[in-house]
């Protein structure tokens, strides 16, 4: 299968996945309640996120076309994949090198652009332009947010609430995993991963789950601790009910909240995460981070070449900000203590 049949696959089952949840959810009235309150606290920061979603499905949703033969970038009859956000710009909209954002001319040399005034945001060294490389980092950093907390949170889950609540060796075993990830720097265990198992996409993902899931892990088992010990758990202990069904119909659903609230909250930081591999030279090729590192020298030229840094950190900046923002408001209403400190 190729690849953006796949890519196509994954954005199918992810759009599925979005539509179950939004007809499920709206339906109970717990969720619908919260949702709503969410909705009302933050509506400007969920617009944000909605239009960064929009941004990364468009430019994850691609298929093959044939490319006209007055384009000097291919020749006649070559099929290539191009995804629904590249076809909103020419095909042939790369320039021979640096252009300022709306230029008529090249930065340096001074030659005509092929596409003059076309540019919002200029061009980089390699002529790419700026918006759109931009609006592509979107689906790297969803990527990379998304994917690791889907690995991450049910990785701490399984080791975290058997923990707590069978207790005894199997707790011994889970606490000193966790103490001996908690005991290495983040960073250099980060580095190490990544330098040892590759720099593809799941790759990337699966060494920063394994160096994120360590914190949830010990509240679920804390949390396990503490529910294990109310009545109701114990009158289900009481009436034979198995240790394995409590888990699943009174630990679990009593957990979702802090699942919830820790995918929001853990998004922003393995954005970051990405974006320091790239500095260092190991994060993912489109992402922004990697657009900050290229971009570092420019602040050196002279005159200085600025554009291209300002897009990246302006769009992390943007991210980060609508995701804590909406962090803060999913903490608000689904927290227990904070329901109760407003009650």
């Amino acid at each position: 299968m190729e690849a953006h049949v796949a890519t196509n696959l994954v954005v199918l089952l992810l759009l599925v996945v979005a539509g179950f949840l939004a007809w499920r959810l709206p339906r109970n009235r717990y969720w619908r309640e919260r949702l709503v309150e969410i909705r009302r606290r933050r509506p400007l920061a969920l617009l944000g996120i909605a239009l960064y979603v929009g941004v990364a499905l468009l430019d994850a949703v691609s298929w093959r076309e044939e490319l006209a033969a007055e384009s000097e970038a291919a020749s006649p009859g070559l099929l290539e994949a191009r995804s629904a956000l590249e076809r909103l710009f020419p095909a042939d909209f790369q320039e021979a090198s640096y252009s300022a954002p709306l230029a008529e001319r090249e930065f340096y040399g001074g030659a005509p652009l092929r596409h003059p005034r076309r540019h919002l945001l200029g061009t980089d060294i390699l002529g790419r332009d700026v918006l759109l490389l931009t609006l592509q980092g979107a689906r790297v950093a969803l990527l990379v947010g998304g994917l690791t907390c889907l690995i991450a949170i049910p990785l701490a889950l399984l080791a975290g609430v058997p923990a707590g609540w069978f207790g005894g060796r199997l707790d011994d075993l889970v606490f000193f995993v966790v103490s001996t990830l908690a005991s290495m720097p983040s960073i250099l265990l980060l580095i190490a991963l990544v330098t040892a198992i590759g720099r593809g996409p799941l790759q990337v993902c699966f060494a920063l789950a394994v160096t994120g899931w360590v914190g949830f892990c010990r509240l679920a088992r804390g949390e396990t601790l503490k529910l294990r010990e109310l009545d109701y758990v114990q009158a289900a202990r009481a009436l034979g009910v198995s240790e394995w069904r409590i888990l699943w119909r009174h630990i679990l659903p009593n957990l979702t909240h802090l699942v919830v609230i820790t995918f929001v909250l853990t998004f922003s930081q393995l954005v970051l995460s990405e974006a320091v591999l790239s500095w260092l030279g190991l994060g993912l090729d489109g992402s922004w981070g990697q657009m900050i590192d290229q971009a570092r020298d420019e602040l050196s030229r002279d005159p200085v070449i600025g554009w291209n840094l300002g897009a990246a950190s302006g769009a992390l900046f943007v991210l980060i900000l609508c995701v804590n923002r909406v962090g803060d408001a999913v903490r608000d209403v689904l927290d227990p203590r904070t329901v109760r400190e407003r009650a």
